[in-house]
């Protein structure tokens, strides 16, 4: 400041702008960056993580859904008839629908927690509809052939008709719907957020184990696999199941799995899903993993050893369903666009969310 004047002025222009100090950025303490890595990754939430949120919320809803249900539809008084025979109850749609519905919500939050399109879990793009017409077509073809074969062989034999009139189109409408939702569910539950996020942890560990471009593949396979392993095994509870019966469970869960790499999407095998159960259960009358329907179009029962005709489990207890899962394989290896859900994967990648433990 001057003084020469006998007033006091300024060194500098006042009209200059003050100068601003920026404070010093807090470096990062041990504590956080370790804290981050086990929490984060190079995609966010690591995948492990992901996981166990996503059951436990799952575990939650679906324990709170089902002591609901228990007190708005208490338990059928025990019939005559037996354990293995399903009616077209609504009680089956809430069942089968709310349990899906739930597993649909939880993914939904997993999408917002992750900042993840809903899209990738298996529902992405209107125009793969088409794919589950494709899907519906292959499934109750497929499942006639098989008849069709053991039919020829000995090995089953068709009773006769049962239902007659409007009762077919009544009846064959309302066990349509009910295994859409059935495959709706089923895929959903294990071929949707599960085997995404277990790919997206396996892709990272191979990753950084093998050193390897082919991670994502070798990450997917590896969660199909397990996957399609526990999928057969949870039919074991079913009445009437065999070995064959678990094993042609676990392998048409991996041809799905196979469908859902070529497409990107859910929608075929949800089709295929529906359609063959629905051919085993009404069309044909056969038994469905053990399980029989009530008010099915025709009545047959199977004859010889169950290796051959499938016995109490069905047509896909059969040995001859090797046969029709390796023409599914064939039908989406030369009918369904190739590479979808790796390419869905490396867009997901170019958005900052590459597969990674």
């Amino acid at each position: 400041m001057s003084t020469e004047t006998g007033t006091l002025t300024p060194d500098h222009d006042a009209t200059q702008a003050p100068v601003e100090v920026t404070p010093p950025a807090q470096p990062l303490t041990l504590r956080k960056v370790f804290i981050g890595k086990i929490f984060i990754g190079k995609d966010g939430l690591r995948a492990g993580w992901s996981l166990l949120i996503f059951i436990s919320l799952l575990a939650a809803l679906l324990f709170g859904v089902r002591i609901i249900a228990h007190k708005l539809l208490p338990p059928s008084p025990k019939t005559t008839q037996t354990a293995s025979e399903l009616p077209p109850s609504p009680r089956l749609f809430i069942a089968e629908g709310v349990p899906f519905l739930g597993v649909f919500f939880i993914a939904w939050i997993m999408s917002k927690i992750e900042h993840r399109p809903n899209s990738v879990y298996g529902f992405g793009g209107i125009r793969k509809l088409w794919n589950f017409v494709a899907g519906l077509a292959t499934g109750v073809v497929c499942l006639s052939l098989l008849v069709l074969l053991l039919l020829k062989t000995g090995l089953l034999v068709i009773d006769g008709r049962v239902l007659f009139g409007r009762d077919i189109l009544r009846y064959g409408f309302v066990w349509f719907a009910m295994f859409v939702v059935v495959g709706f569910l089923e895929e959903y539950m294990t071929r949707g957020y599960l085997l995404y996020t277990l790919t997206r942890g396996l892709a990272g560990f191979y990753g950084w184990a093998l050193k390897t471009r082919h991670s994502q593949a070798f990450g997917f396979w590896t969660s199909a696999l397990i996957l399609s392993i526990l999928f057969g095994l949870g039919h074991g509870k079913n009445p009437g199941e065999s070995p064959i019966g678990l094993l042609s469970a676990g392998l048409a869960a991996m041809v799905f799995c196979f469908s859902l790499w070529r497409t990107g999407s859910l929608w075929w095998a949800i089709g295929c899903h529906a359609s063959w159960d629905w051919g085993q259960s009404f069309l044909y009358g056969v038994a469905d993993s053990g399980l029989m329907a009530q008010h099915h179009l025709l009545a047959t029962h199977p004859v010889g050893k169950p290796i051959l005709s499938g016995g109490a489990t069905g047509p896909e207890g059969s040995i001859f369903i090797l046969a029709i899962l390796a023409l599914m394989s064939l039908i989406i290896l030369f009918t369904l666009r190739h590479g979808s859900y790796g390419e869905a994967q490396h867009q997901d990648s170019d958005h900052g969310f590459s597969p990674s433990a």
